[in-house]
């Protein structure tokens, strides 16, 4: 690590890439939460308006913690994980027709998984061992 505390050499480089995978999917999360806004009809208001508002909280978390764990912060690679976990279930269900959309899908996820659970990642995001 810098003495800023950010990751540097390997361990950035697999940050950075990890975060714009993760990146490009917030911004897939809120496309469709204004999308949803978009056709919110009187007969499914609060379905709607739920919708809308789970997508913009998933893909502004998303974005906040693709931004900390750039900086350095442990916590935020957690959720990070966690969301490519449930990306690859999402490419899983998607298999099929058209079959180029689950590993359009999937491929980024595996991508950002192994980038975000390196070893150079690991050991800069560690508190216990200097890198």
């Amino acid at each position: 690590m810098t003495s800023s505390g950010r990751p540097s050499g390997t361990a950035r480089t697999l940050l950075l890439v990890a975060a714009a995978i993760v990146a490009l999917e917030a911004v897939t999360f809120l496309v469709l939460a204004v999308v949803e806004a978009a056709h919110i009809s009187g007969d499914r208001v609060g379905l709607g308006v739920g919708t809308t508002l789970f997508l913009v909280v998933i893909g502004a978390g998303l974005l906040y913690a693709a931004r900390r764990v750039t900086e350095g912060d442990a916590w935020a690679r957690s959720p990070l994980v966690f969301a490519q976990l449930i990306v690859l279930g999402l490419a899983y269900n998607l298999r099929g027709d058209p079959a180029w959309l689950a590993p359009v899908v999937a491929v980024p996820a595996v991508i950002a998984l192994v980038a975000l659970l390196s070893p150079p990642v690991t050991r800069a995001l560690s508190r216990d061992s200097p890198v």
